[in-house]
């Protein structure tokens, strides 16, 4: 530009980089984690891409910009820079990504298809024909801009003249210069000549133009004398001229003459050093543009989602024709309406994805949402619909209170599926879909479990039987070699040499000497198979008469399945798979996976059952379905892991609803005591859900057979039988109250109801100290029934609470079982046998005293015995025998026996269960 007038072009582009910076740091202000990311492909080794791409990784180092220099070799192929090219447009921390051109390889690549591989929200070069087609359009604010094109806009914008009405003329008709400068000059008004090689007249028409672009790419081509008196002449073109003053022998040089040029034109860019800079600043412009769009697409908190409207019909059909009826949304969709990325999803076909355990990383600087709790009184055969409210409740917040919501459950074991109870999605117009996915293999998290858990049993018996078979040099010989037995060398033995032994600790090393009659360790399988409930096993003349009796457990006993659930991170959960306790040697020591070298593989063999999976519900809400462990032995609620994402997810405003097994008494208290302890977090409510037929039982009505009517007290007006069993609800009131969060009852209604037993239940509850008591009917109507739930849970989650546990871990075993059976069970006190007691004092010797408590009791009643209903008092809670879960992080309680592999009943559900062969459909699930 002429040196009267002239804007330093140097300043302008970093004037343009230090409005970026602030750009980048107010992004970060928001989210400490987040950085716009860029990469640079390229093929070869040319010094003139290494030159640029040097300048723009600097550039986007000054601005904040996470910047990657991908160089592929001169070998590569086409199809294999097409693969990167993929790998980085799936790479949700990249914003922008430009190919280097020319592509330096030996091999033929179709430079075209290569830049339109870009995604077009990642193209912030502008060269893809998608961008192209939107910019000769006039779509300027959903396109990016070729750099070279948008930076000479800003170079013409610094010198203060108007586009508007000026006769330009640009010369050149290139794709990456010419074109879009074209379009870029004509959607800002100006009247527009491109000239070009074929061009009859080029000094003529250079002489009309008020502002002149060159991008020609020959040396010097525009004279002077060509330019009218007061143009703005951008010049784009790099070119090298012989000059034997320079060391090179030549020097650049631009496509127009630049000394007689500047006489006459009004402003004039140099070459080098006029376009060149902001070029670049343009590049980084535009990632910082995408990264922005990215940024307020994806903001946490903020869903874009739509609701699938119901069909309700009277009377209301079967489960599994309900389901039917629904089109679940592609799981892929819904995933990008909740705010998860592309690679944050793995997807097992259309209606069912994993989620990745890096999302709770992305999102960690975003505050969690309110936290409810589903539970419910003591169970009666009757059920009381605590998974049908949990996604009932859902429905309504999402869909028809339009907050950002989610359910998290547990996945139903296959042994119940098939055996009585069928399947656990919820009910009605209030289900997880499609139930036949979320009852039959899901994504297969329970077979890895089933895997893991044998290999763990297999590698016990494998390990007697060879300590048993082999003289200790030989199984030290074995051992030596791994780093994990190195680490124990060094642990037990304080050696890291195996060959420095001496034989006592050859022993000690090679052996871990376990007591065959200390195995708590059994095989599982996902099936009810009562004649697995006591089996023989080493019966082979091949195993040398080491035969030893042992069970099967179904496998949501496992403890692997609990360490699922309650596992905070994939090393959290390597961690305590390593500290599983299988057995106890003969000296007494606790014998763990670690110490049988398996540890390890449990993890590789879990590595994706670790993912929560997503799912959705009839509405179209996201439901986590992630972890299943049995409600007695095991502490009965989901997985922390799809509870935590969920939370980050549905931002501050947002609910996530979980379901804790069983009655309040054990699945809600071991979620505040055990869950919660493990997790960190606080819920805000706890959903009591109540039925009018469970409350009659409770209060003495009839035994009920399962296929047979109902007893009449069951389905006319009964108000004195169900007041006295409110008893029970009152007291499952007072244990959710114990721990300091709001209670709201909600009231499953069924058809036989009466408004008055309706009414005293929620009058009762009430009184009892409930925030709330509503009635629901989303079993028939969905998210639409259990609106009132939802503005009551909406109300409970503002109200002051104090959460606290129940007790403190440092207490004696004994005086924490204590606790939990007088202020929870409302026992006189407890009793410990013989065998029990020896559990304490082993427990607390090998350093386990410190676990919390989870009681192994019937669900059926408050008390030990299944037959009392009601509120039991003046009982002794008899503790028969105590357990370890050491990887988990509990011990368990036996109070009387706990079935942990069911049997199938005299008519299974398998009867009804088919596959329609033309269909593919399977009929008979319910």
């Amino acid at each position: 530009m002429r040196s009267a007038d002239m804007v330093p072009l140097g300043r302008g582009a970093g004037q343009v980089r230090e409005r970026l910076k602030k750009d980048v740091e107010e992004m970060k202000s928001q989210d400490p984690n987040f950085s716009p990311g860029f990469v640079v492909l390229q093929v070869g080794d040319r010094e003139d891409s290494n030159l640029y791409i040097s300048m723009k990784m600097k550039a986007a180092a000054e601005i904040g910009i996470k910047a990657r220099h991908l160089k592929l070799p001169k070998m590569v192929t086409e199809e294999e820079v097409l693969h990167s090219i993929r790998e980085v447009n799936n790479d949700s921390s990249v914003h922008g990504l430009i190919v280097q051109l020319p592509l330096d390889s030996v091999n033929k690549i179709d430079t075209e298809k290569v830049t339109n591989a870009v995604a077009p929200e990642k193209d912030v070069d502008g060269l893809t024909s998608i961008n192209a087609g939107k910019l000769s359009r006039g779509d300027l604010g959903d396109c990016f801009i070729p750099c070279t094109p948008n930076g000479c806009m800003e170079l013409i914008k610094q010198t203060g003249v108007s586009v508007a009405g000026k006769r330009a003329v640009v010369v050149g008709r290139s794709k990456i210069v010419g074109a879009p400068m074209h379009d870029l000059l004509l959607w800002n008004h100006a009247t527009v000549t491109t000239c070009h090689s074929k061009t009859a007249d080029l000094a003529s028409e250079i002489g009309q133009a008020e502002i002149l672009v060159t991008g020609i790419g020959k040396p010097e081509i525009v004279k002077g004398e060509w330019i009218k008196e007061g143009a703005v002449v951008i010049d784009c073109g790099i070119n090298s001229i012989a000059d034997s003053t320079k060391s090179s022998g030549k020097r650049v040089v631009g496509d127009v003459h630049y000394a007689s040029a500047k006489e006459r034109a009004a402003f004039i860019t140099p070459v080098p050093g006029g376009v060149g800079p902001m070029t670049v600043a343009m590049l980084m412009q535009n990632t910082v543009l995408s990264a922005k769009r990215f940024f307020a697409s994806h903001k946490p908190g903020k869903w874009n989602i739509t609701y699938t409207k119901l069909n309700l019909l009277k009377p209301v059909p079967s489960d599994i024709e309900i389901s039917r009826a629904c089109t679940p949304k592609p799981i892929d969709q819904l995933a990008k309406e909740i705010g998860l990325l592309p690679d944050e999803l793995e997807l097992y076909g259309n209606t069912k994805a994993k989620v990745q355990l890096e999302t709770l990383k992305r999102l960690q600087a975003q505050p969690d949402g309110k936290y409810v709790v589903v539970t419910g009184i003591t169970p009666t055969p009757l059920g009381e619909g605590k998974s049908t409210t949990t996604i009932g409740l859902v429905q309504a917040l999402g869909a028809h209170l339009k907050l950002n919501v989610f359910a998290c459950v547990r996945q139903p074991s296959q042994g119940p599926t098939f055996g009585i109870k069928g399947g656990a999605a919820g009910g009605g117009y209030s289900q997880v879909i499609p139930m036949e996915e979320f009852n039959l293999h899901l994504t297969g998290d329970i077979h890895a479990i089933t895997a893991a858990n044998n290999l763990v049993a297999a590698a016990i018996e494998a390990r007697m039987f060879h300590e048993a078979t082999q003289s200790d040099k030989v199984g030290s010989s074995v051992l030596n070699y791994t780093s994990l037995y190195l680490n124990q060398l060094n642990l037990v033995i304080h050696k890291t040499e195996p060959t420095a032994l001496i034989e006592e600790e050859i022993s000690r090393f090679a052996r871990l000497d376990i007591d065959p009659d200390s195995i708590t360790w059994q095989r599982v399988l996902d099936t009810n198979d009562r004649f697995l409930r006591k089996i023989t096993v080493g019966e082979s003349p091949t195993e040398k008469g080491h035969t030893r009796s042992c069970q099967f457990d179904i496998t949501v006993a496992s403890e692997i399945m609990a360490v699922l659930a309650l596992t905070t991170s994939l090393e959290d959960m390597r961690q305590r798979l390593a500290k599983m306790v299988v057995a106890t040697s003969r000296s007494g020591e606790p014998v763990t996976a670690e110490d049988l070298g398996v540890s390890g593989a449990l993890t590789v063999l879990m590595r994706d059952a670790v993912k929560p999976n997503l799912m959705q519900t009839l509405e179209g809400t996201p439901v986590f379905v992630h972890a299943g462990p049995f409600a007695n032995i095991a502490h009965g609620n989901s997985s922390i892991l799809a509870d935590k994402i969920a939370l980050k997810l549905v931002g501050p405003s947002g609910f996530v609803v979980t379901e804790a097994g069983f009655g309040a008494d054990i699945g809600m208290e071991k979620f505040f005591n055990i869950k919660c302890r493990y997790s960190g977090l606080r819920p805000h409510v706890v959903v009591l859900v109540a039925t009018v037929r469970a409350l009659k039982m409770h209060g003495g009505g009839p035994t009920v057979t399962a296929g047979m009517p109902l007893p009449k007290e069951y389905v006319e007006e009964n108000l004195e039988l169900l007041e006295k069993g409110c008893c029970n609800m009152k007291k499952q009131v007072e244990n959710a109250s114990a721990f300091g969060i709001p209670v709201v009852v909600a009231v499953n209604a069924f058809k036989t109801d009466t408004d008055a037993e309706l009414d005293l239940i929620c009058n009762l509850a009430k009184e009892a100290g409930a925030f709330n008591a509503v009635r629901c009917s989303h079993w028939a109507e969905g998210g639409t029934g259990a609106v009132a739930l939802g503005e009551a849970v909406q109300r409970a989650a503002e109200a002051p609470s104090h959460f606290s546990f129940l007790y403190q871990t440092e207490l004696p075993i004994v005086d924490k079982i204590r606790i939990i059976a007088q202020k929870i069970y409302g026992a006189d006190d407890i009793e410990l046998l013989p065998e029990a007691q020896q559990k304490v004092e082993r427990y607390t010797k090998q350093g386990f005293g410190n676990l919390p408590i989870c009681m192994a009791k019937t669900h059926l009643s408050l008390s030990h015995d299944p037959e009392k209903k009601g509120v039991p008092t003046g009982f002794i809670l008899p503790i028969r025998d105590i357990r370890a879960s050491v990887g988990a992080g509990f011990l368990y309680p036996l109070v009387g026996s706990m079935p942990t592999m069911p049997g199938l009943p005299t008519r299974p559900c398998f009867y009804d269960i088919d596959l329609d062969p033309v269909t593919g459909q399977v009929n008979g699930l319910f």
